[in-house]
């Protein structure tokens, strides 16, 4: 396979796309952000992702389209941590109050190295040095995307360090599973009892709260467009999947659409899962094919640490220390019926 020329960064360097396949389904990768540009499943005539046709766009328009964000993805309050008794003060990108997705030049705003490649796969790596958008210690990451038949699209991600550091990478693609104008219609389901609730910043407040009589919860599947008090609601909230990572990937969120019948179940190690309607989505480019990218466009499942994690006592630790690895396993199953 052949990893073809997709656009040129600022600076010159070149950013390369692949395209990797097997069974039904099919993506693009690009090496900018390891951003899953395209994503198809055989018989369906539009992409399943959010994302652009130019290099440009990416760089001046994207709300993190199938990037993967990191070094530490989510929200970190007032960009402040500390580990082993020192601080640490990282960039505040978010509204100059808060850090989000690793800062201004993040993991997701990066070109990434392009390591390895064949007709199923692609393996990419990137180095964060130490103070990076004020982080401690080099880190190395590095992903692989696998497609399996007959429809199941394998992420895996380690990352090392050689000093104390936040490591959270998530992948970040924007899901519309049959090209209507917006996912509002779309059902979902969080296997999920529980949530951290967030401050006006979005922020956690450290408390993890059951979702059952609250608008949050999706234990039963149920359309993403929900009113209270005449008004639609937004979401943009951390679930609970569980207080730690497991040893292999468990259910995590299913999307569906009554539309065409089609399924995506997404499961991963991680113990969280930020579900994004995509509210804030306002694109002044056009997307994939032309399409018009409105608010609620597409919709985000992002399997990680809680927000904030470090901040938390009682939140999963997302800090990683020399000679520990850090390793995600996310899988995104495509069916439909």
């Amino acid at each position: 396979m052949v990893a073809m020329f997709y656009g040129t960064m600022p600076d010159g360097s070149e950013i390369r796309e692949v395209a990797i396949a097997a069974g039904n389904l099919s993506a693009r990768v690009i090496t900018y952000g390891a951003v899953i540009r395209d994503l198809r499943l055989d018989g369906v005539d539009h992409p399943l992702v959010l994302g652009f046709d130019q290099l440009d766009h990416y760089l001046r328009h994207s709300p993190y389209f199938g990037a993967v964000v990191g070094r530490s993805a989510n929200r970190i309050g007032r960009g402040h941590f500390s580990i082993d008794g020192e601080s640490f003060q990282l960039s505040l990108n978010e509204n100059g109050r808060n850090h989000l997705h690793g800062g201004f030049r993040g993991f997701g705003k990066r070109p990434w190295r392009l390591v390895d490649h064949d007709q199923w796969s692609v393996t990419l790596a990137i180095d964060g040095a130490d103070g990076e958008e004020g982080y401690p210690g080099n880190v190395e990451a590095r992903v692989r995307y696998l497609i399996e038949p007959p429809a199941t699209l394998h992420l895996d991600i380690e990352a090392t360090t050689d000093a104390p550091t936040l490591v959270n990478l998530a992948q970040h693609s924007y899901f519309n599973l049959d090209d209507s104008p917006n996912i509002l219609d779309h059902q979902v389901r969080i296997f999920a009892d529980a949530y951290t609730p967030t401050d006006s910043d979005d922020i956690p407040t450290g408390e993890i709260v059951t979702v059952a009589g609250s608008v949050f919860d999706f234990r039963t599947p149920r359309p993403i467009r929900q009113m209270r008090s005449g008004e639609r609601v937004t979401f943009d909230k951390n679930y609970a999947v569980d207080r730690q990572k497991a040893a292999e990937p468990r259910p995590h969120a299913r999307l569906h659409s009554l539309k065409n019948g089609m399924t995506l179940d997404i499961a991963s190690t991680e113990p969280g899962v930020q579900f994004y309607d995509g509210h804030k989505i306002s694109v002044a480019v056009a997307g994939l094919g032309g399409r018009r990218y409105i608010s609620c466009s597409g919709c985000c499942f992002e399997p990680q640490f809680f927000p904030d994690a470090p901040n938390h006592t009682g939140f999963p630790s997302s800090v990683l220390r020399p000679g520990e690895t850090y390793r995600q396993s996310t899988r995104y199953v495509f069916s439909r019926g």
